[in-house]
C-alpha cells in the first residue's frame, strides 16, 4: 500500500514539474509559428 502511495505522489510531482518546465521553456505552437507581424490576442 505504500508504494501506491508513494508512486502517486511521485507521479503528481512529476506533472507538476514537468507543467512548470514546460511552460517556461517556450515553445508552444503559437511562439513557433507567429512572427512579429502577428497578433496573437491582447
Amino acid at each position: 500500500m505504500r508504494e501506491i502511495i508513494f508512486a502517486a505522489i511521485a507521479m503528481a510531482a512529476i506533472a507538476v514539474g514537468a507543467n512548470y518546465l514546460l511552460n517556461d521553456a517556450g515553445f508552444s505552437a503559437a511562439d513557433q509559428t507567429s512572427g512579429q507581424a502577428v497578433r496573437l490576442g491582447e
